[in-house]
Order: C-alpha cells, then sequence, then structure tokens
C-alpha cells in the first residue's frame, strides 16, 4: 500500500481523507445506513436515532446534500414532507457503510470491553 502523499493542488493530504470528509463524523455513517433501503422522511430518521438532535441531524443531511451525496426531495403538500436518499453518487459509498456495519457487528464488545475494563 502507498502512503499517502501530496500529489495534486487539493485541500487532501490523502485519499482516505476525501472520505472520512465526507462521511465523517458521528451521525453521517448512521445517516447513510438508513439510506440504503430507500427514501426516508426527516422525522422516520430522527426517530432511527433518538440519540441525536434536531439541530445536528439537519446540519449532517445538509453537508450530505452538500457533498451530493443525498438528494433531499420536497413534496408541495400541507403538511409538507420532505424525503432524504441516496444520490446514485451517495450509492457508492454503500460497500464502504456495509464494510463498517460488518467491523461494528464483530468488534463491539471487544471496543466496550477496551473502553470500560
Amino acid at each position: 500500500m502507498e502512503p499517502c502523499k501530496k500529489e495534486s493542488a487539493t485541500p487532501y493530504t490523502c485519499p482516505v481523507a476525501v472520505t472520512v470528509d465526507v462521511i465523517g463524523g458521528k451521525w453521517k455513517g448512521i445517516v447513510l445506513y438508513h439510506l440504503i433501503e430507500g427514501p426516508v422522511r426527516f422525522n422516520e430518521l430522527r426517530r432511527m436515532m433518538p440519540e441525536t438532535t434536531q439541530r445536528i441531524l439537519t446540519l449532517q443531511l445538509r453537508e450530505l446534500e452538500r457533498d451530493g451525496v443525498v438528494h433531499r426531495e420536497i413534496y408541495r403538500q400541507v403538511p409538507p414532507k420532505v424525503e432524504y436518499s441516496l444520490t446514485e453518487f451517495g450509492r457508492t459509498l454503500i460497500p464502504i457503510i456495509n464494510l463498517m456495519r460488518s467491523w461494528g457487528m464483530e468488534h463491539e464488545r471487544e471496543i466496550l470491553d477496551r473502553r470500560n475494563p
């Protein structure tokens, strides 16, 4: 494996940094995981992720939308309906998200034991 090198005039020092910039943070990976199966309304995401606040979830979704990973669909009705889904570009992250899920399932107990000796 090659070490990360600064070869271009981009703000990233490593290709891994690009990925972490897009899906890093406490909630983005979880949001992406919940969108794999199809569109989800904002309040459904809130229910799926009760530990996050409305503000943080909104910020994370906006960043994912800005990066072209998530699409926000607004339905003009009363009350307003907003759904979020993965874009085609966002779907390229599914293998990474699934690997993260598998790694978490395999190593959750060990991580918890290490953090609470």
